[in-house]
């Protein structure tokens, strides 16, 4: 008897938005995918949330000089006191929030722990305690538990065969570069994300935006957060 197993194979974000937290939702395993190479100016050490002024990156320093060929989980803090600052500017646009209060202490410990030096290291935390917030119990896997073949698709298709896996879920770009067929092939179905008509929430400081960090939501909708995703 074939027993069906749905997993999610990408890399870790910082303070991820919420579609990447419905995907994780959605799967019975998630892979954290940090053996790949770390790109600049991507999601993995920076993301985005609302002032008066309007979006706000929130950017992680790190080490890249000399380093181009680097991957995400060997990628290096650069500034000892980076999580400081980006919490002082959390609390300086987020503390009159309804339910910024309840979950202050859970992000500030975060933010304050100094014994997190690599990105890898940082948004996991970040995740795991956002799971425990939003009540998701998917289990988390390293990649680096597993062996790695070569080819990009490929090594997508290994690691669902050594999970012993029969849907892979992704997000929609990934149909620009991915080989359905050696899935296919190996007997995994395919599945991929809508990010489409997700529904308002109340949103302080003007326009509403749907890509900013989920800490947004949670800060304004608390219990309620699940209300406003789409696999709960």
């Amino acid at each position: 008897m074939i027993v069906s197993k749905s997993i999610l194979i990408t890399q870790s974000n910082y303070i991820p938005w919420k579609g990447y937290f419905d995907n994780i939702n959605a799967v019975d395993e998630f892979v954290v995918y940090d053996d790949m190479q770390y790109t600049k100016r991507d999601w993995r050490n920076r993301n985005q949330i609302k002032t008066p002024q309007g979006l706000l990156w929130l950017t992680i320093p790190v080490e890249v000089k000399g380093k181009f060929f680097q991957k995400i989980n060997e990628t290096q803090v650069s500034e000892k006191n980076w999580g400081e600052k980006h919490w002082k500017t959390i609390v300086t646009n987020y503390s009159k929030a309804p339910y910024f209060k309840m979950y202050k202490d859970v992000f500030e410990n975060i933010y304050k722990d100094e014994t997190l030096n690599t990105i890898t290291s940082i948004n996991i935390n970040f995740i795991k305690a956002i799971n425990s917030i939003l009540n998701i119990k998917t289990k988390i896997i390293d990649s680096r538990e597993f062996k790695l073949v070569e080819g990009k698709t490929e090594r997508l298709v290994d690691i669902c065969k050594q999970c012993q896996a029969t849907s892979y879920y992704t997000g929609p770009a990934a149909k620009n570069y991915m080989d359905e067929q050696l899935f296919f092939n190996e007997g995994i179905e395919v599945n991929y994300f809508d990010y489409s008509n997700y529904p308002e929430y109340p949103q302080q400081y003007g326009e509403f935006s749907h890509y900013v960090s989920i800490l947004d939501l949670i800060f304004n909708t608390g219990d309620n957060a699940k209300n406003y995703m789409k696999t709960f």
